[in-house]
């Protein structure tokens, strides 16, 4: 299929271009930056929402995510799913695991689901998550979810491709908490305990609110005796005290919830706070500061992309490298030397 066939065909919206433009956009065959071009102009300006879910493997992403989408659905609103799987080292696509769990929702028009590989990246995300979350958005939906493998620190790129980012955790995290990377545990807006109806899961809830009290400064501030976050409290002007959605300094607070997804208990106060925090980004202005950030992240990103494919495709850096390569592995020259040599030469017949 033609690029300009496959164009007209997500403009009628029709599932089976939506999946060859992805594919094509995943591969980076010929065209998929006119493809992606043609999706970008065509975003809904605010229109779709953005959530990204990581958090450890088996804490229940995938059957949060299946419920994420009965929700929506039962809203009325159409729901894009990005499920990110580990890589098959034989293949190098994704292993469809979490396609498979979210089966009998894939049935319905108003849902499209697609499994992408990490291609053996360290971390969640495949370079391209964000940009096939733009196809999703051009074609339409209104609720997109991006789903990630929980492996690895990585999962900070959520953070640029989502405007609200929900950790899992489960019971079982609870001695391990302390271990997680600082960034992961960082980049979450809305913290969720799924498999509460465990043992453990209210010591875990109270010890990732003291956590964030003690990041914000002020720890047990928050920490009721039911082990729920508060929202902050703030003096009306006449010494009397009103609930208020942000921190001292305009900050969000992350809520940490329960959850037991696979009985759809917490689902519904779930999404509710993932209203809030779209709702105060909105209204604190960091919406826009969060899409021009990822803008140009974005930009820079695919020019790097671009630089790459230059110097392997219009360049003679593999063949010069190839040339010396001998010299480094025996020790008569370091890679910094060589790799200097090749760049001068790239430069010169590229000023030529």
């Amino acid at each position: 299929m033609s690029v300009e066939r496959l164009l007209e065909g997500l403009d009628r919206h029709e599932p089976a271009a939506l999946a060859r433009a992805i594919t094509l956009v995943e591969n980076q065959r010929d065209g998929f930056e006119q493809v992606l071009s043609h999706a970008h102009s065509r975003l809904a300006r605010g229109g779709a929402r953005r959530v990204g879910i990581t958090g450890p493997p088996g804490a229940g992403k995938s059957t949060l995510t299946e419920r994420f989408i009965q929700h929506y659905r039962a809203a009325g609103l159409s729901v894009g799913v990005v499920a990110v799987d580990p890589t098959s080292p034989f293949t190098g696509g994704a292993l469809l695991g979490d396609r498979i769990r979210m089966e009998s929702a894939s049935l319905d028009p108003h849902v499209f689901i697609r499994s992408m590989a990490t291609r053996g990246a360290h971390g969640g995300l495949a370079t391209t998550t964000e940009e096939v979350a733009d196809l999703l958005e051009a074609f339409g939906f209104a609720r997109i979810l991006v789903e990630t493998v929980g492996v690895g620190q990585t999962e900070l790129d959520i953070a640029r491709s989502a405007e609200t980012t929900v950790l899992v955790l489960v019971p079982e995290s609870g001695d391990g908490i302390q271990t997680l990377k600082a960034g992961v545990m960082e980049i979450a807006d809305v913290y969720v305990v799924n498999k509460s109806d465990r043992p453990g899961a209210d010591k875990l809830r109270q010890e990732v609110e003291v956590m964030l009290g003690i990041r914000r400064g002020n720890a047990f501030r928050h920490v009721s005796p039911h082990h729920t976050t508060q929202p902050r409290m703030e003096e009306d002007g006449g010494g009397r005290e009103r609930a208020g959605p942000v921190g001292a300094i305009g900050e969000w607070e992350p809520p940490v919830l329960a959850t037991v997804a696979s009985r759809g208990e917490g689902v519904a106060e779930l999404a509710a706070a993932l209203d809030r925090h779209y709702a105060y980004l909105e209204a604190s202005g960091r919406l826009a500061e969060r899409r021009r950030q990822r803008l140009a992240a974005r930009t820079r990103a695919v020019l790097e992309r671009a630089v790459r494919r230059w110097l392997v495709e219009a360049t003679r850096a593999e063949e010069l490298l190839a040339q010396r390569l001998d010299e480094v592995v025996e020790g008569r020259r370091s890679p910094y030397d060589v790799a200097a040599e090749i760049l001068d030469q790239i430069k010169a017949g590229a000023a030529r």
